[in-house]
């Protein structure tokens, strides 16, 4: 329906009406203008900031530095260890053939080694700083034995007691049994399980968890303790000795003991901690035996 009367306003037609392309506005061929270069760059320094402070991607970044630190400490603690346990393995065999010449270098090397071991050393600072009371610069050292050497924060013994059962454990390296060149350390420990509770126990089973320097881990299961399923009374104790292989000159050891009260029938079993303790060449502070 179309209204009598009325003028269009509409405007004269334009190239698109007509069948022609519209001309559009184009940059110069060949270097671009000051004003698009400026256009460009902005966009890019954009982009970049957009990306580096998007949400994760700086915590992500330092996550793989920290790790890649770790790594390379690791590595290097390795090849440090395996040296260390060379050498005391030769001055062990040297000793024995009374070849006395090279046991007193192997003697002075072992000191070496030990007074330049950045473990050794800082274990050395950390405990001098603890007598003199600068807690402050022990924090500091124990941070870097963190990213140095985690194993060597853990002492070569360790003690727990869980219902009254207290389980006592201290692990030693044994050159004699042990093949550098290999990669094959052994390590053996001793345990002592005193039982402090007004009920006897009996230990059922054992379960260890093995983890070496690279981060492997093993579970063990097994019935008893060296082929006993020992009874233990109020006030009254258990000794044992093992041993654990090991293909890094460091690791780690922790468990528990399956065990059950006998005094009273249908007792259900329980299960009493093995708290963490390392297995280790280069010891720790303490070297004797329980």
């Amino acid at each position: 329906m179309q209204c009598a009367g009325l003028r269009s306003s509409s405007p004269a037609p334009t190239a698109a009406w007509m069948g022609r392309r519209p001309r559009t506005a184009r940059w110069p061929r060949g270097r671009l203008p000051a004003a698009r270069r400026v256009v460009v760059a902005s966009a890019a320094a954009s982009d970049a900031n957009s990306s580096s402070n998007s949400p994760g991607r700086g915590e992500e970044r330092e996550e793989v530095a920290r790790k890649e630190k770790e790594e390379k400490a690791a590595a290097s603690l390795l090849m440090r260890s395996q040296k260390y346990a060379m050498l005391k393995q030769q001055l062990a065999v040297a000793a024995q053939f009374e070849d006395y010449k090279e046991a007193a270098r192997l003697r002075d090397s072992l000191r070496t080694f030990e007074e330049e071991e950045p473990v050794l050393r800082l274990r050395r600072l950390m405990k001098k700083a603890i007598q003199e009371e600068r807690f402050e610069d022990a924090a500091k050292y124990r941070d870097e034995l963190k990213i140095l050497a985690p194993h060597s924060l853990l002492k070569c013994s360790s003690d727990a007691t869980t219902l009254g059962i207290r389980v006592q454990v201290r692990s030693v390296y044994i050159e004699s049994r042990s093949q550098p060149l290999k990669g094959q350390f052994f390590f053996a420990y001793r345990i002592r399980i005193t039982n402090n509770s007004q009920r006897p126990v009996q230990l059922l089973r054992r379960h260890w968890i093995v983890t070496d320097g690279n981060g492997r881990t093993e579970n063990i299961w097994g019935v008893g303790v060296v082929g006993e399923q020992p009874v233990i009374f109020p006030r009254t104790g258990f000794e044992y000795s093992s041993a654990c292989p090991l293909s890094t000159p460091n690791g780690r050891m922790e468990g528990d003991f399956e065990m059950k009260h006998i005094d009273k029938a249908g007792s259900s079993t329980f299960n009493v901690a093995i708290a963490p303790f390392s297995l280790s060449i280069l010891g720790d502070d303490n070297d004797a035996l329980l």
